[in-house]
């Protein structure tokens, strides 16, 4: 029974069996359904249209109870039906206000928003921080001398990221000889990134020495110190939660699985690179990961690209069981990946 051949009786009571699992964990029987039923069937009725959905793929029968639990099917036709109509709730949205607003870095940003996510979804809240080159342009540079030999480097990106390094030099460089270098540097490297900066900028030192020779010296000085080290399109990645994947005892080992795969963050970047398309503008939400991960088979991703305007800067997502709150979850990730852009843009 394709989902766009069920009739509104057995749309309604699979909804149903799918809202009472996720809420309750049982699997759910014909009483129970025929007790909330707003038509009033009575639970031979339901126990027909059960075993129709049953046949369909829709439900599945655990081999100890004679309650049925919704199949991956059944969720995907679920998470179908709240696309365009789920609405966040006043509560989680005052719980991300407050947890995010006021916060100018985009990394800090992500940070807490794995937090955020977890608690709301009971899941594991992810996410990541791009560092490829398209959030890499550089706004402005910064130097400070601390002290003998001892320069504060901080660099600006045009998507708001700022980095701060303290820098050892072979020399002592006077604030006047710092201030023109960041003057050079932009005056003539704005919107480049920082690779690109530092490939010219090993040329120029060479090819125009001879024509400002202090101002040379004092950028080979920062050059060589690291004042604008490219990150190596790195990725900070943010996890929290793991331990609410545990409510039963057989859990555990999933739960060790999952930890194997979350500390090694190179998996978790490409978890997400899989899924979360850095051009989508929807929530997507991938029910059933193992044709990733094998050790994820029986897990969910909800996830969305971060913004600042253009710009991708990251992603975020909860990765949870099947029997997870999705409404929540969905307009919680949605209503953050939004919030990302303005809260950032109005913090510049």
């Amino acid at each position: 029974m394709p989902t766009s051949n069920m009739g509104s009786r057995e749309r309604e009571i699979l909804t149903a069996i799918v809202e009472t699992y996720i809420a309750t964990g049982e699997p759910v029987g014909s009483r129970t359904l025929s007790r909330v039923n707003r038509d009033g069937l009575s639970p031979a009725t339901i126990r027909n249209v059960m075993a129709d959905l049953a046949d369909a793929g829709m439900l599945e029968q655990p081999h100890t109870s004679a309650g049925r639990v919704p199949s991956p099917q059944a969720y995907r036709y679920y998470v179908e039906q709240l696309t365009g109509r789920a609405q966040i709730s006043q509560a989680d949205q005052e719980l991300i206000t407050s947890s995010l607003t006021g916060i100018g870095d985009p990394e800090e940003f992500l940070e807490r928003t794995s937090h955020v996510l977890s608690l709301i979804s009971r899941g594991v809240g992810v996410a990541i921080a791009s560092r490829g080159p398209e959030r890499n342009e550089l706004e402005h540079v910064y130097f400070s001398r601390l002290a003998s030999g001892k320069v504060l480097a901080v660099v600006v990106t045009k998507s708001g990221v700022v980095r701060d390094r303290v820098l050892r030099m072979e020399r002592d460089v006077a604030q006047s000889e710092l201030e023109n270098a960041a003057n050079y540097i932009n005056a003539n490297f704005q919107g480049w990134t920082i690779d690109s900066i530092r490939t010219e900028l090993a040329r120029r030192i060479e090819k125009e020495r001879s024509d400002y020779d202090k101002l040379m010296n004092s950028l080979e000085q920062l050059y060589r110190g690291g004042a604008l080290q490219s990150e190596g399109g790195a990725a900070g990645v943010y996890v929290e939660g793991a331990s609410n994947l545990i409510v039963s005892e057989e859990d555990r080992e999933r739960l060790r699985e999952m930890l194997r795969i979350l500390e090694e963050k190179q998996r978790v970047v490409e978890l997400l690179s899989s899924y979360v398309d850095t051009k989508q503008e929807a929530v997507r939400v991938v029910i059933g990961l193992e044709e990733r991960l094998p050790e994820m088979r029986n897990l969910v991703l909800i996830g969305a690209p971060a913004r600042v305007g253009e710009q991708m800067v990251g992603s975020l997502a909860v990765i949870g069981p099947t029997r997870m709150d999705y409404e929540h979850t969905i307009t919680a990730v949605s209503y953050i990946a939004q919030l990302f852009d303005k809260v950032l843009n109005d913090n510049q």
